[in-house]
């Protein structure tokens, strides 16, 4: 087996657990792809046991059967980006506190290729945007798996969105923003501006404005299906597009499609864990 690992580079509480995987992918034979960054923080904490990563890149020039990805939901977001298109199953281990994406405790990494040939993960497939615009660089990856957002610079005033819907005109949202986000990013930006909590296997897209200057001005939800075509005008000379955690400054007036990506993220979650748990957890519903 090929493993294929991405993580944030803040590891020192969880060196222990990361060395006692390394070592086992060892005994079993099994070698690893790691992401330069990554490689170059452990090698400080453990060069010992990195003699099993038999390829060290630092694009997306590789071959696994699956990714494990260190850290929060943020670096989740990172290693799709970097898988991209292989859709690798994706298994994301937290090293901090429980996130949305990243179930997996890393206590039970050292122990995580004996658990995958039994029936303690379950594979759910989710959904990504795609941007379609002449603001996006020729290098840079159209995807997210959260949301793509138009939002106001910080210093601008309010930006007005004329939004359509496969080709038919919605309306104009009068905002500091608009957020398109898919079922898995609801609980993102989406979730902190008012938007509806979704389940993240359902394939919808939702759009919520920020701070929107009318009080008809609601979250929609529409089908995962739909293309959805933004041009935002006003005052200022740009607007900040940012897909996921990654941002650009565009003219205004330019033209914003985002549609369903060709592909999708396979995350592997532990089985005993549902998504009715996590949103227990995370915003501590039940709690007197």
């Amino acid at each position: 087996m090929r493993i294929a690992i991405y993580g944030s580079r803040r590891q020192e509480a969880s060196a222990e657990p990361i060395r006692e995987f390394l070592e086992s992918l060892r005994s079993k034979g099994a070698t690893a792809v790691m992401h330069r960054k990554l490689y170059r923080h452990l090698y400080e904490l453990m060069p010992g046991v990195l003699g099993v990563v038999g390829t060290v890149v630092d694009g997306d020039d590789f071959e696994a059967d699956m990714a494990v990805s260190l850290g929060g939901d943020g670096t989740f977001l990172r290693t799709a980006m970097w898988v991209g298109e292989k859709e690798l199953p994706i298994i994301g281990v937290n090293t901090g506190h429980l996130g949305f994406l990243t179930a997996l405790p890393v206590e039970r990494l050292p122990h995580l290729l004996d658990e995958l040939g039994g029936d303690a993960f379950r594979m759910e497939s989710r959904r990504l945007l795609e941007l379609v615009s002449p603001c996006l660089d020729v290098h840079a990856a159209p995807y997210a798996l959260n949301e793509i957002a138009v939002t106001k610079v910080e210093t601008s005033s309010m930006i007005n969105a004329d939004v359509s819907i496969d080709g038919r005109p919605l309306a104009q949202y009068r905002a500091d923003g608009l957020i398109v986000c898919t079922a898995t990013g609801s609980t993102a930006y989406n979730l902190s501006v008012g938007g509806p909590i979704v389940q993240p296997t359902v394939d919808v897209c939702v759009l919520s404005p920020v701070a929107a200057h009318s009080l008809s001005m609601r979250p929609l939800v529409v089908d995962g299906s739909s293309t959805i075509r933004i041009v935002p005008t006003g005052r200022a000379s740009h607007v900040r597009v940012s897909l996921d955690s990654r941002y650009y400054e565009i003219e205004t007036g330019t033209t914003v499609e985002i549609r369903r990506a060709p592909f999708a993220v396979h995350l592997l979650q532990p089985a005993g864990r549902s998504f009715a748990d996590t949103l227990r957890d995370k915003l501590h519903w039940g709690e007197n």
